[in-house]
């Protein structure tokens, strides 16, 4: 296969991952339950997509990981959000 055709086998199937994590409701699960759907899901994958190599599914199951763990935290309470939104508007106001 050339390698502008598995770059596009790549990318359809980290889509397929991406589209696979928001249908499943993987990012609200325990750490230790995403990494298990991740991996089930990876092998799912790999027959999917037998041309993937390994290295080609490692990458693909990193990208899905670090997307399961956002860099914001939004699972803080939204009580919190709403004081910190406050605040700027209060802010903004006062400076107005």
């Amino acid at each position: 296969m050339s390698q502008s055709g598995r770059k596009v086998v790549l990318e359809r199937a980290r889509d397929e991952l991406f589209s696979h994590i928001h249908r499943c409701g993987v990012l609200d699960a325990l750490r230790e339950h995403q990494i298990e759907w991740m991996d089930e899901t990876i092998e799912y994958l790999s027959e999917r997509y037998p041309d993937l190599n390994r290295d080609e599914l490692g990458e693909l199951r990193t990208i899905g990981i670090r997307f399961c763990s956002p860099v914001i935290d939004h699972s803080q309470d939204s009580d919190s959000e709403t004081e910190t939104g406050d605040e700027e508007a209060e802010s903004e106001a006062a400076a107005a």
